[in-house]
């Protein structure tokens, strides 16, 4: 490990009490920490790269968290500053503590963590969530992210935040979405540096599955 990263990890570390649970923890290590907190969990889904509309994306996440209780509920999101990330903040604001469930994989980019994210657990994965190749069973980092989500609030999302909430729906956990479209640019030029065709659409996964069937 590079000291750079040493030095980001030290620092994140240092910028508050418990801001770090773990580094390397397993699902069930993550689950007993959110228990422990003896709060209603709403989790946020969504995509991790820029909104089409994101001043539209935080008028909902706002209404949202109007109808929950600081001292009840807590704020959960990906962690990262990106996409949904942008939550982080208003929640603040709003009194609510924050959490995140977060790959291990984003250590390598600990520049990328919201700073008003309170408690941060990485989850020891391979890879970013969703399902594991060649297989329906969800990574650690989703098992994790499905384990400790009460309700589930989707604002658009790609495939790792579909599979999340399919999951989530199965286990009999409320699931309310909302349309939204990922930033068109972005998914553009994805798609050229992929040599794939142009989209034809920018509403991402978890709409095909919940755009026309929200729980609300």
């Amino acid at each position: 490990m590079t000291s750079d990263l040493n030095r980001k990890r030290i620092h994140l570390e240092s910028s508050g009490k418990d801001k770090v649970i773990g580094w390397e923890m397993t699902p069930s290590e993550v689950l007993a920490f959110f228990k422990s907190q003896r709060k209603t969990v709403v989790t946020f889904f969504g995509y991790s790269v820029d909104y089409e509309n994101e001043k539209a994306m935080l008028k909902i996440a706002e209404d949202v968290l109007a109808g929950y209780s600081p001292e009840t509920s807590l704020i959960n999101i990906g962690a990262t500053v990106g996409g949904a990330g942008a939550i982080y903040p208003i929640a603040k604001e709003m009194g609510f503590t924050t959490t995140g469930i977060v790959s291990s994989l984003v250590i390598q980019y600990l520049d990328d963590i919201s700073t008003a994210v309170d408690h941060i657990c990485f989850v020891m994965d391979s890879q970013w969530g969703g399902k594991l190749p060649n297989s329906n069973d969800l990574s650690p980092t989703s098992q994790a992210i499905v384990a400790c989500s009460d309700i589930f609030v989707g604002i658009g999302g790609g495939k790792i935040s579909r599979d999340e909430m399919i999951a989530g729906r199965e286990q009999g956990k409320p699931v309310y979405f909302y349309p939204a479209e990922i930033n068109h640019e972005y998914w553009v030029q994805r798609a050229q540096k992929m040599n794939l065709p142009p989209p034809d659409s920018f509403w991402g996964a978890a709409h095909e599955v919940f755009g026309n069937k929200s729980d609300l």
